[in-house]
């Protein structure tokens, strides 16, 4: 029953979960980048934010009501697509998940415990855990796909020089 009494508590949190949230993610750019996904609310001039805002409050609602994989994923994949294409290591790109139990345990941990949520809450949390593994394995996908398309293009710049230079004949029954 604490599992339901917690999914109910935080259903009436979400809309200030997820801004604190937003704020984790937006805190993990620089200054002046975080401050512009922070205050541009325009979807046209600022995409990223916009994308991190409607994902975030996607994967809450994965979080709260269970993780299914097919439905997490229109949430999580725009999220860390954009995250693969930016500098970040693998463990910062998919830090941001995590970053959900800090806002959980730091803003209402003391609501949790006072109405004694705490079983529900490790339940949420291991939930947290399985999204930050899914999106290290999408994560992985993604680069691969990037060092897979930088490889292709670099061997087929070098064979069309290769091929100007007389270096390379095409051979017809080939």
């Amino acid at each position: 029953m604490s599992q339901k009494n917690l999914a109910l508590f935080l259903e009436k949190k979400k809309s200030a979960v997820v801004a604190k949230w937003f704020d984790e993610v937006a805190a993990s750019y620089a200054p002046d980048t975080s401050q512009f996904l922070k205050k541009q609310q325009d979807p046209f001039s600022n995409p990223v934010g916009m994308s991190f805002r409607d994902g975030l409050t996607g994967l809450f609602d994965q979080v709260v009501n269970g993780i299914d994989r097919e439905s997490v994923m229109p949430f999580l994949d725009p999220l860390i697509r954009i995250r693969a294409v930016q500098a970040f290591t693998p463990s910062q790109a998919t830090a941001f998940i995590f970053s959900l139990k800090t806002v959980l345990r730091r803003h209402y941990g003391k609501e949790i415990y006072a109405h004694q949520l705490q079983e529900a809450l490790v339940e949420i949390e291991s939930r947290i855990d399985t999204l930050g593994l899914l999106a290290f394995d999408l994560f992985m996908e993604c680069r691969e796909k990037i060092y897979h398309l930088k490889a292709t293009t670099e061997r087929n710049t070098i064979y069309r020089a290769f091929e100007r230079a007389g270096l390379i004949k095409e051979d017809p029954e080939n």
